[in-house]
């Protein structure tokens, strides 16, 4: 499955792409954000799909620069975490605050809802106040401060809470959200 979006080209996840996978996912501000992801994964492991649940959508965020390839941005996907489907993502450091998780996450929103989601949920950790600003205007509502982790990448552990978010998706649509229903969208 491919989405394209105004500026990008989200594509399934491929065994070749183990090395921008591992790049992007050892950079520890990537890393330390995760709130389940298994990791570290050695690059034999990443080669061989680790962690990635082919029956629900991954896809690698990439820029097409016409005849000079293209740019691997990030990842983004869906995952199911105690029975609730989640929306999870990250964007490599040198391609951050120029908008592209905003718009891989409307495109796999819609996605979402034509695949028959109505309600999906995403978290960030509330040291990530760029994660919370994306999933504000992806139109996500927080629900509840939750959880914790021990961060201990720089000596001596720190707690820190997650927030939670959610949004109804609303009826099921296609693609181009021509059969209404959208988070969005009310009653005249």
């Amino acid at each position: 499955m491919f989405i394209r979006s105004e500026r990008l080209f989200l594509r399934p996840i491929w065994a070749e792409d183990w090395q921008d996978l591992h790049a992007g996912l050892s950079d520890a501000e990537v890393e330390r954000n995760f709130l389940r992801m298994g990791w570290p994964y050695s690059p034999e492991e990443l080669r061989n799909g680790a962690g990635l649940d082919p029956r629900l959508p991954h896809f690698m965020i990439t820029l097409p620069r016409g005849n000079h390839g293209v740019d691997v941005l990030g990842m983004i996907g869906m995952i199911k975490i105690d029975g609730q489907l989640h929306l999870g993502y990250w964007i490599a450091r040198a391609h951050r605050g120029q908008g592209y998780a905003t718009e891989a996450g409307r495109a796999v929103l819609s996605l979402a809802r034509t695949l028959g989601h109505r309600h999906i949920v995403a978290r960030h950790y509330l040291d990530n106040p760029a994660s919370a600003r994306v999933l504000r205007k992806l139109g996500f509502s927080p629900l509840s401060v939750d959880g914790v982790r021990a961060d201990a990448g720089h000596g001596l552990p720190v707690l820190t809470s997650s927030m939670t978010y959610a949004v109804d998706l609303g009826v099921p649509s296609d693609c181009d959200d021509d059969l209404g229903g959208g988070p969005t969208r009310r009653a005249a």
